[in-house]
């Protein structure tokens, strides 16, 4: 079958695709984006995260069929044009979020969509909003200061500031 779709904004074509084929290998094998991971497989860790139709799903449950004719945006759209990377996307380089990267794109989306609703939120709200994801690597702190940080009036998209630490005085380590 052809599964026709918007991606990141621009129309396209998927073909060849067979009944029981996930969006998440649509969009990783037959379009070329490998920014959605292929993890669990069962919607568990949410490194496949991609937003249908504005709503986040894990694309690796997803058939493709179901993606005929909607929205999809991936990690690689967060950026537009990709000129330069999306507020989310560059605190979470600036705070050290990132190792291994296999979770980084479900959590992107998520903080982003997070963002996105909620300008300035509460710890509990980061971490409610990132419960469907899974790290193995960075203890989670690096992940939610990059949340924090994309709130802050520095990424000019969030009016959230990250606590800052007050200097250690002079003469003092």
């Amino acid at each position: 079958m052809r599964v026709n779709l918007t991606v990141n904004g621009r129309p396209r074509t998927a073909d060849d695709v067979w009944e029981g084929e996930s969006l998440l290998y649509v969009l990783r094998e037959r379009l070329g984006l490998p920014g959605a991971k292929n993890a669990c497989e069962q919607g568990e860790c949410g490194s496949c995260t991609v937003r249908l139709d504005g709503d986040l799903v894990c694309a690796c449950l997803v058939a493709a069929g179901q993606a005929e004719g909607r929205e999809v945006v991936t990690v690689e759209g967060l950026a537009g044009d990709g000129a330069q990377l999306a507020p989310v996307q560059r605190a979470f380089v600036d705070a050290g979020a990132v190792q291994c990267g296999f979770c980084t794109p479900g959590l992107l989306m998520a903080a982003d969509e997070l963002l996105a609703r909620e300008p300035e939120p509460s710890d509990a709200d980061i971490r409610e909003a990132l419960s469907g994801n899974l790290c193995r690597c960075t203890g989670y702190e690096k992940i939610l200061d990059a949340v924090r940080l994309a709130a802050s009036p520095a990424s000019g998209r969030y009016p959230h500031r990250l606590a800052e630490t007050p200097a250690a005085p002079e003469g003092t380590a």
